[in-house]
């Protein structure tokens, strides 16, 4: 993977915050994790929204991005299915259609049981800038 990319994607400072961290990147494809914290954890100690849409997002930006075409957010669908258990989520982002404006990915969101906990169908807009 292209050097200055690595420094781009790891460069996001909310992803930091918020505890999230890219695990694995190659071509259209990326893999984040969140270790979950109290930080995490909303008013009935269940993984915030926010928190599991901070993950999916992160993994997103790294999968849009990854092949060095600049590439924002311009919409995002997602849908929860269940309150994650254990300690650790997973996203997982793939590219499903690119063309010269436009990227589609979907991100499944699981627990360290592997059980589906989100998924969000995502729009990038690619720039055409590189990184």
């Amino acid at each position: 993977m292209n050097q200055d990319f690595i420094k781009f994607i790891k460069n996001d400072r909310f992803a930091k915050l918020v505890g999230t961290e890219i695990v694995k990147v190659e071509p259209g494809y990326a893999v984040a994790e969140m270790k979950i914290a109290e930080k995490h954890l909303n008013g009935i100690n269940t993984v915030q929204g926010g928190a599991i849409f901070a993950l999916a997002d992160y993994a997103f930006a790294a999968a849009s991005n990854s092949e060095g075409i600049v590439t924002v957010g311009i919409n995002v669908n997602i849908s929860y299915m269940n309150v994650p258990k254990g300690k650790t989520l997973k996203a997982e982002a793939r590219v499903t259609s690119v063309s010269r404006r436009i990227c589609h990915v979907e991100v499944d969101i699981v627990d360290e049981d592997n059980v589906l906990i989100a998924k969000a169908n995502c729009t990038g807009y690619r720039k055409q800038q590189t990184v």
